[in-house]
């Protein structure tokens, strides 16, 4: 359960995610939805080699997060859970 419980909201942003996530799956990675917070915070899982990748903090921002407030522009931001990189 999402902590803001707006299906059509989830769906949007899960559809702006479709846009993106090929070019992750190449890579070797891709993204899951952990959570849509009051406050328009999509929170993502990082998958794959996403979550371990020295770029994916730049991709987060410059990709996904492009991707997602062009299609939803309610959205405030684009945030990491599960970001374990090491250099």
């Amino acid at each position: 359960m999402f902590a803001y419980n707006d299906p059509a909201l989830h769906k949007k942003v899960e559809d702006a995610l479709e846009l993106i996530r090929p070019y992750l799956q190449a890579d070797g990675g891709s993204v899951r939805i952990a959570d849509i917070t009051p406050d328009m915070v999509v929170e993502l899982e990082l998958l794959g080699a996403c979550e371990s990748c020295p770029m994916s903090l730049m991709t987060l921002r410059a990709g996904i997060e492009q991707t997602i407030k062009n299609a939803v522009p309610q959205i405030s931001r684009v945030e990491a859970v599960n970001v374990t990189i090491t250099y």
